[in-house]
């Protein structure tokens, strides 16, 4: 683990940092703490940021949080779903600290949720992959089954679908945000399986570079990683935390910090794409016409009806998903043969 911080000033607020990964995964831990530099260089002297980086969900994150708060943190970002437990019992326990939980759902007077509509981009990436898949055979990397990671495979699995019925999909679960080896090990095993479409959840470049080794293509993860693989990335979802981080923070420094549930999108600027390369002009063309009606609020795709691989329905016909929904969906839309873990 590494930790970053600057000198310490009595007035300054201290923002502090708990990462899942290491924050060189060139991912989602890189483009949280693309957000705490960006935050530090809005804020300057009037703050000063502390980073914890590859801490482990449970315990670990725990003796993390309260080192934070020993040092004074005045408010603490705990960016993994696996913090959720360890943030809402210290947040209890401090409540003069402010807390601030990614991708969670439990609140507390002092403790927000936030998160971002990833899933938006990740069905642009499904519009993209039906329309390119040459085998019918798309597949999805997988860290963790939770309904964040759920949601995002069933966007992706129901934009390719959109465009080309004939679309299968394997999933692989390597029970890792970041492990380099396991992911390109799980691309090779899918790609070997007949896929030719690389979409993952996990951190690391290596499924898309593995993809390029093979001659398939594939989506960079949270962040623009075309440096690693420029003749395989067909776009890439980026994860623009630093609008969030900042308004907490000033929202903390003028003294009107709320407990509030934020859920940000395309339509916000928080949710980012890298340009089309490597595909024709008619699925570039498709891809920023979905793009642009999903950012205009014209179309949403978990409308119903969806029934899920059960067969029951989960979203009536007409009814758009709420956002609790999303937010607890552990099931995959019908059309995945794939079991949940």
């Amino acid at each position: 683990m590494t930790l970053g911080t600057s000198a310490m000033a009595a007035e300054k607020v201290t923002a502090a940092f708990i990462y899942v990964g290491p924050t060189g995964d060139h991912g989602w831990t890189y483009r949280h703490d693309i957000g705490r530099q960006e935050a530090q260089a809005h804020f300057g002297d009037q703050i000063e940021t502390l980073y914890v980086e590859s801490v482990k969900e449970g315990p670990d994150a725990e003796r993390v949080i309260r080192g934070f708060i020993a040092r004074g943190a005045d408010i603490i970002f705990t960016t993994s779903f696996g913090y959720m437990e360890a943030t809402l019992k210290l947040a209890k326990q401090f409540p003069d600290v402010k807390f601030e939980h990614a991708t969670g759902y439990k609140r507390a007077p002092n403790m927000s949720t936030y998160g971002l509509r990833l899933y938006q981009a990740r069905h642009v990436q499904g519009i993209i992959a039906g329309m390119m898949t040459k085998t019918n055979k798309i597949c999805y990397i997988g860290a963790y089954p939770i309904p964040e990671v759920i949601r995002e495979i069933n966007t992706y699995f129901m934009g390719a679908r959109r465009m080309n019925p004939n679309v299968k999909m394997d999933i692989v679960w390597v029970n890792s945000w970041y492990n380099p080896g396991k992911e390109a090990d799980a691309a090779k095993v899918l790609m070997a399986q007949g896929c030719d479409m690389v979409a993952q959840h996990t951190d690391s470049p290596s499924p898309l570079q593995a993809a390029e080794a093979q001659g398939k293509h594939g989506f960079g993860q949270a962040s623009d990683q075309i440096v690693f693989a420029p003749k395989a990335q067909l776009t890439a979802t980026i994860d623009n935390w630093s609008p969030y981080y900042i308004r907490k923070i000033q929202a903390l420094i003028d003294g009107n910090w709320e407990s509030e549930n934020y859920f940000g999108g395309m339509i916000d600027g928080v949710v980012q794409m890298a340009p089309w390369t490597n595909m024709p002009d008619d699925v570039a063309d498709m891809a920023q016409k979905v793009h642009d009606e999903i950012k205009n609020g014209e179309y949403f795709a978990f409308t119903g009806p969806i029934t899920d691989s059960n067969g029951k329905l989960q979203i009536p016909a007409g009814e758009v998903a709420t956002d609790l929904h999303l937010n607890q969906m552990m099931y995959y839309v019908d059309g995945i043969t794939s079991k949940v873990p």
